[in-house]
């Protein structure tokens, strides 16, 4: 359900909404520098908009510190945060799409999706409850469930579980993990650990795969 500020947003405020919510959710301040990054604009860009942010009481600004969002931020960014994954859920289990594609297309459609329709799409898919990467996803009241998984590497040797989630900003990183068969629902095992912080091996459907340390750190499993 669209708060009363998502609903006269802007496309560009919601995006970084959710930018500003990915970098708190993963422990990291949302500075201009990483705002930058992260959306792909200029500095003086992302300054701009964090001071529009802030007059629009989306976030409060801390000199030095970046922004952190507001109850009204936090709740505009889970809206959109909920439309993006309730469209990937539905263009896999509905239109068939991989899904190294449907990031790209949910973030097109985001925007514009209406209040009755992501009712009718929750519904009909059975208010599912994460989305194919394993992201959670918001329900219709913006509540979002914590999440405690351990990753890849967090695994010892011989021992095994099953893929909870994968990162998905990445469309190529996405179809390597899917070669690897490291998609959610996948059952992996690490196998060996590499010394001197070398490489993590483990072994899936497919066969045995060595894997960096970063990227086993990156993938969540039950």
């Amino acid at each position: 359900m669209a708060t009363a500020n998502s609903a006269v947003l802007s496309s560009a405020v919601e995006d970084y909404l959710k930018t500003v919510y990915a970098l708190e959710s993963e422990g990291e301040r949302a500075t201009t520098s990483a705002l930058a990054q992260r959306v792909g604009v200029s500095a003086p860009s992302a300054t701009a908009m964090m001071k529009r942010l802030a007059a629009l009481g989306l976030v409060e600004r801390a000199p030095y510190q970046g922004v952190v969002l507001t109850e009204s931020g936090r709740l505009a960014a889970l809206e959109v945060i909920r439309h993006h994954r309730l469209l990937e859920r539905y263009f896999v289990d509905v239109l068939g799409l991989a899904l190294d594609q449907v990031h790209a297309e949910a973030d097109a459609l985001e925007h514009v999706l209406s209040d009755e329709l992501e009712q009718r799409i929750d519904a009909a898919l059975g208010f599912p409850k994460v989305d194919p990467h394993g992201d959670p996803i918001p329900d219709s009241n913006l509540s979002i469930a914590a999440q405690a998984a351990r990753t890849v590497a967090e695994l010892v040797p011989g021992e095994s579980a099953v893929v909870a989630r994968i990162p998905d900003r990445d469309p190529e990183l996405v179809r390597y993990l899917l070669e690897l068969s490291l998609a959610p629902g996948d059952r992996v095992m690490l196998e060996r650990i590499g010394p001197f912080g070398g490489p993590m091996t483990v072994e899936t459907q497919s066969g045995q795969h060595a894997i960096a340390r970063e990227l086993a750190a990156a993938i969540e499993v039950s």
